[in-house]
């Protein structure tokens, strides 16, 4: 039987779907990219906000309609908001066949041979403290030069307007060894960049040794043959620490880049979003990671139209972007997600007005990464390359700056062979909008 996966939402979702590929391929399954010609179709959903969880519906009743114009015998939904909402999918969505929880992944194979051996839907939901997958196969959906490594999951932070500690369960680290086992493989495979993902990156440890312990971690899967690039996400601002930068500012192989969310600059805001930092933490924070390590790249995010802020505290923040020139930053309106604190607030925000400020601050971001390009004009980068752009004498890759399907790409112009994975010394000749274009250094 064919199966098609579809994988929505973050890149710590992703890495579930290819967990679940890998226990499928296991037990006989094959794969297909076609919705008309598989006969089995996963949605692992995503329901952060409301705009994901109107695309995880959307697509459900998207694939649904292949049980009548393909050949899907058995519609799967699993992830988060097979989760959040698996009882009033169970009554209301009659179109899934199987509902899978964010820990029981694992069980995938075994449901569907239950749905085709009873004849009858399959719900299964397990414990959220759990971890789902441990040591399961993988099947790589990325390029193939690059994967997620997934070091925790849940979280203890319980920000007013976040609802990941109810359908992701509490913090817990993946263990060290696992960890390690599973970056040796991928190395193995050809993987030459770690992306480390988890809720949070910088608590790792803490609830198996007692300490915070990244830096060992990444002391560690620095020794791994192979891997040439490691990169770090989602280290909340406050639980950065001397070590850890310590490590990344003297270990080649940890590009020096980090994504600290930090969701907003202003401490009335910042105090009802239940965050841990204010603006002048913030502040400092920024500036001793630029102190140790210039060269440093800081991706952030932003939310706008938080219940009760107000135009002054709208431009702290703009303030605050204008003068710590992130060099990647994103924007996401305020979602009253139910069951959080946040969507009982009063001072609740008009939505024209949580679009206008998102559409203020992405306004200034763009004058600043235009500028910061500009200024990257003659400097020499190396970058690993992800393919030819066909029809050109000309590659895409990546910098240390950048993450794959995020951030920005440097076009390579050459007419020398590269193939997707190789690393290759670069010169900026120029800027097209975020994107870089350079031409290979011999």
């Amino acid at each position: 039987m064919k199966v098609l996966f579809i994988s929505l939402g973050c890149d710590k979702n992703l890495v579930d779907s290819e967990h679940m590929s890998g226990i499928l391929e296991k037990a006989g399954y094959q794969f297909t990219d076609d919705e008309r010609e598989a006969d089995i179709i996963v949605i692992n959903s995503c329901c952060f906000i409301n705009d994901a969880k109107e695309e995880s519906i959307n697509t459900i009743f998207e694939m649904a309609r292949y049980k009548e114009e393909g050949n899907c015998k058995a519609l799967v939904l699993a992830g988060c908001l097979a989760q959040r909402y698996y009882y009033e999918i169970k009554e209301e969505i009659p179109e899934i066949d199987i509902c899978i929880g964010t820990t029981a992944i694992d069980s995938i194979a075994d449901a569907l041979n239950d749905f085709f051996k009873e004849k009858e839907k399959v719900f299964c939901l397990k414990n959220i403290d759990i971890h789902a997958g441990e040591n399961a196969p993988r099947n790589l959906s990325t390029s193939g030069s690059y994967a997620y490594l997934k070091i925790a999951e849940g979280c203890d932070k319980h920000c007013t307007y976040c609802i990941i500690p109810k359908i992701r369960g509490n913090y817990r680290s993946v263990k060290m060894e696992d960890v390690l086992k599973e970056a040796k493989e991928l190395a193995e495979s050809g993987v030459k960049e770690l992306i480390l993902v988890a809720q949070e990156t910088t608590m790792y440890g803490v609830d198996l040794y007692g300490k915070k312990s990244l830096h060992v971690l990444l002391k560690e899967l620095a020794k791994i043959p192979g891997v040439y690039w490691i990169r770090v996400l989602y280290c909340y601002p406050e639980e950065i620490y001397d070590e850890l930068i310590d490590v990344m500012a003297s270990e080649s192989k940890i590009c020096h880049y980090l994504d600290i969310p930090i969701q907003h600059a202003s401490d009335n805001v910042l105090k009802r979003m239940g965050r841990r930092t204010d603006n002048k933490q913030l502040r400092d924070i920024i500036a001793k990671l630029r102190s140790k390590i210039p060269d440093i790249v800081l991706r952030t995010t932003l939310i706008t139209g938080f219940p009760g802020e107000t135009w002054e505290d709208h431009q702290i923040t703009m303030e605050f972007v204008d003068e710590m020139e992130f060099d990647r930053l994103g924007v996401f309106t305020y979602s009253a997600e139910e069951n959080t604190p946040a969507a009982n607030m009063e001072d609740q925000i008009d939505e024209e007005v949580k679009i206008s400020r998102r559409n203020e601050i992405m306004e200034l971001q763009q004058e600043i990464v235009f500028e910061k390009s500009e200024k990257l004009v003659g400097r020499e980068f190396v970058a690993l390359t992800e393919g030819h752009i066909s029809g050109e004498h000309a590659y895409m890759g990546r910098t240390y700056m950048d993450i794959p399907g995020v951030d920005s790409n440097i076009f390579i112009v050459t007419d020398e062979e590269l193939m997707t994975g190789d690393f290759v010394k670069v010169k900026v000749t120029g800027t097209n909008d975020y994107d870089l274009i350079g031409e290979l250094v011999l």
